[in-house]
């Protein structure tokens, strides 16, 4: 039970001159006792906001009434969006990255969701094992919208082995509800070498096409396997697999097109990378509501990078709702704990699929002598190669041979509130940090700021 506790109160703002303080639990809105955020900032939208708080451990309550226009924001911050119990997951998937984690890290890290609420808050994929009539009824009566759907597959028997939940065999019934009341759904399916993907992912996306074809988007992502997977089917794409899935999304991007009048079927970045091919350009994407899984993500990126598109609303990381995400609406605060001195030179540090994507990106822009660190990623070794994932540990080691007085850029997406998956903070790691979002836009703008330096050559 998370409960719902005020984290902070605007200035100036209408809760701002009642008797409220941070810490503060919210036990009911105007009589009801919301359950989520979504139920909160519906209560809270009119003239006459009424709030029972319990302030400490007692069980002593008391009323707060707040006057303010209509629509007008409260003013308070609330400390998590899911009041009463994140819907958990019951699946078993072979290739849930969760089951991979080592042991001893952060307790929130290994928490399995399966909850619509937040799909629809942050984008988390659910399998709808866990979807109910009644949950129906509230997305459709809130326009709960748009909402992320893992199909893996359409198979219902394969689904159904797959998720290890006898449920995953009918669960996309509920998919095909959605679809039918108008509701947006982004749908994506992780390919596993040898279980869903050839003939089976050729008839995931004809079933997409006959059965789903108001999918706004489905995205084809590889799994990824660390060194602590224990499941002897899971194994990383070769070079020949991945061509062979973005050769088959390029051929039902003609094929929706033509038969639906849109392209709705994408692979990711990743399959692009690992087939040794270039990443498609932004002019191939109508949107990047699909970014977090690598969908567009290296072009927006790039855009960002030249100053054409603004990367602010895309994620960037992999646990989502927990703590490894970026700081908008509920999420965690990356942190801004840092160690800069001047230093003579600047190190560009990110993960190995990034660096030859850099390396091509600063040289057309002029940046030829800025230099790159690309960090293995010994933590969760396998096919982990993403800057999201990378462990201070690794960096800390990458960094052993580079000089004290080099201003290394770190990217804020491994960073939750200022420490790394593996619990390290940027102190911990040794040198000068400058932590840098992980955006386009400000890496070059870090880049530009530090031209009178000296950089480190390539």
């Amino acid at each position: 039970m998370s409960g719902a506790r005020i984290s902070s109160i605007s200035k100036n703002s209408p809760a701002s001159g009642v008797d409220l303080l941070v810490g503060d639990e919210l036990v009911s809105v105007n009589g009801r006792e919301p359950t989520d955020i979504i139920e909160y900032q519906q209560l809270i939208d009119g003239e006459h906001v009424t709030l029972l708080i319990r302030r400490g451990e007692g069980p002593l309550t008391r009323k707060v009434t707040i006057q303010k226009e209509l629509g007008e924001p409260l003013g308070l911050s609330i400390d998590s969006a899911v009041f009463d119990r994140i819907r958990t997951c019951d699946n078993h998937c072979s290739f849930c990255f969760i089951y991979q984690l080592p042991k001893g890290m952060r307790r929130s890290l290994y928490v399995k969701d399966d909850d619509f609420r937040l799909s629809f808050l942050y984008g988390n994929y659910t399998t709808l094992t866990r979807f109910t009539e009644f949950d129906l009824e509230r997305v459709l009566d809130e326009g709960l919208s748009p909402l992320y759907v893992s199909i893996h597959s359409t198979n219902p028997e394969l689904r159904a082995q797959m998720l290890r939940n006898p449920r995953g065999a009918s669960s996309l019934r509920w998919l095909r509800e959605l679809l039918r009341a108008g509701v947006e759904v982004h749908a994506q399916v992780v390919v596993c070498p040898g279980v869903n993907d050839g003939e089976e992912l050729e008839r995931t996306l004809a079933d997409v096409i006959s059965l789903y074809p108001e999918l706004t988007s489905v995205a084809l992502v590889p799994v990824g396997v660390s060194a602590f997977s224990n499941e002897e089917t899971m194994r990383s794409h070769t070079n020949d697999e991945a061509l062979r899935v973005v050769r088959l999304a390029e051929r039902y991007q003609v094929l929706t097109k033509e038969i639906l009048g849109r392209v709705s079927v994408f692979a990711s970045d990743e399959f692009y990378l690992v087939a040794r091919e270039t990443p498609p350009p932004a002019t191939k994407f109508d949107s990047l509501d699909q970014a977090e899984n690598g969908i567009g993500l290296v072009a927006a990126f790039a855009q960002s990078f030249a100053g054409e598109a603004d990367m602010d609303k895309l994620g960037t990381g992999f646990f989502q709702s927990v703590d490894g995400a970026p700081a908008w609406g509920y999420r965690a605060d990356h942190g801004t704990s840092t160690r800069e001195d001047p230093g003579d030179e600047v190190l560009v540090v990110t993960g190995e699929y990034a660096q030859p994507l850099l390396r091509a990106m600063f040289d057309e822009h002029g940046f030829v002598d800025v230099g790159i660190l690309a960090v293995k990623n010994t933590f969760f070794a396998g096919n982990i190669k993403v800057a999201g994932l990378l462990t201070g540990e690794d960096i800390a080691a990458a960094l052993a041979d580079v000089p004290d007085t080099t201003l290394c850029l770190v990217p804020d997406v491994c960073l939750s509130e200022g420490r790394f998956l593996d619990g390290m903070s940027i102190d911990d790691v040794g040198h000068s940090v400058r932590i840098v979002r992980t955006t386009g836009q400000d890496l070059r703008q870090t880049l530009e700021s530090l031209t009178t330096k000296r950089l480190v050559p390539s």
